[in-house]
């Protein structure tokens, strides 16, 4: 059953929000540490541990890799909104 355009449109906005979210976290995890063991931070196979307890990603990952594929991301959310809205 194809998609109406108001169906895009949803889908696409609850991604942007999804991303903002995500994006919104990761600079407060940069600046205050809050967030260290949110579920989006996880690692794909294994996690790290030391002693006994899970480890929060290095923040030098968050800043180079988790950021700004979110805000590409994000980026290519918009552009796609504008397409549909035209």
């Amino acid at each position: 059953m194809p998609e109406t355009t108001e169906q895009k449109r949803r889908s696409i906005l609850r991604r942007i929000e999804s991303l903002e979210e995500a994006i919104d976290k990761a600079t407060e995890y940069l600046e205050t540490g809050k967030h260290a063991h949110w579920s989006g931070f996880r690692a794909m196979f294994v996690q790290k541990v030391r002693d006994g307890k899970e480890l929060p990603p290095h923040k030098d990952w968050v800043k180079n890799v988790f950021l700004p594929r979110q805000e590409k991301a994000l980026d290519r959310e918009e552009r796609l909104l504008e397409r549909i809205g035209e």
